[in-house]
């Protein structure tokens, strides 16, 4: 692989270390090589936002953070609450699991509300919407994905990395058919090779969450 396409691919990588057991000195290393190959962002845990944006905040690096993760089963005020404080603490992007019981319900309005709620107490962040699309059908990631347009986010999002299955070529496809072009994709879970982010940026994402930047664009 050439050069250009790695430098392509690192900038839209979220550089990840969201493990529980996560040091300080590990989440100092991830900001570190976030700046030497200016990746998109680094995404860490709510607990390490105001560090790593100590190391960033005079960069182009963003700092992003989870919210209701990983399961998305808290209450919508929570969540707003942790997202707030989040932003408090120097977080410029949030990355929000979705209430998946709600979508398989078709609760839809409660869906939107819970993103609403985070979106409004994001601000001035982006929210992207984590979808968990391997606990959904097709036809419920469509669902979401439009009520996550609808409710103001800014992407969708794949994965948490933490349930059954990650990023797949066909979920990103499904996505990236169903929300505008001027929303974002972000493909999460299971990409460790360049072989894996040019897949799914093919399919149409344009952001990749993944804790194997360093060894992707090297």
């Amino acid at each position: 692989m050439c050069e250009i396409d790695k430098k392509k691919i690192a900038s839209m990588i979220d550089h990840t270390n969201l493990k529980a057991t996560a040091t300080v000195a590990e989440i100092k290393k991830l900001c570190q090589e976030a700046l030497e190959f200016k990746f998109a962002s680094v995404c860490v845990n709510p607990v390490y936002v105001a560090l790593a944006y100590s190391i960033l905040k005079d960069t182009d690096v963003k700092v992003c953070t989870v919210v209701g993760f990983p399961l998305g089963a808290t209450s919508h005020e929570a969540k707003a609450a942790e997202a707030a404080c989040a932003v408090t603490d120097g977080a410029q992007e949030i990355d929000m699991v979705i209430d998946i019981g709600a979508v398989k319900d078709k609760r839809f309005d409660d869906v939107e509300d819970d993103i609403s709620l985070v979106v409004n107490a994001a601000k001035p962040a982006i929210v992207k919407v984590i979808l968990e699309t391997c606990y959904l059908t097709e036809e419920e990631i469509i669902a979401a994905c439009r009520i996550a347009v609808k409710a103001g986010a800014s992407f969708v999002k794949t994965s948490t990395g933490f349930g059954s299955g990650g990023a797949t070529v066909e979920a990103v496809s499904i996505m990236r058919k169903t929300v505008a072009e001027e929303i974002g994709v972000k493909a999460s879970g299971g990409i460790r090779t360049a072989e894996d982010a040019l897949a799914m940026i093919a399919a149409g994402a344009n952001r990749l969450g993944c804790s194997a930047g360093v060894s992707i664009c090297s």
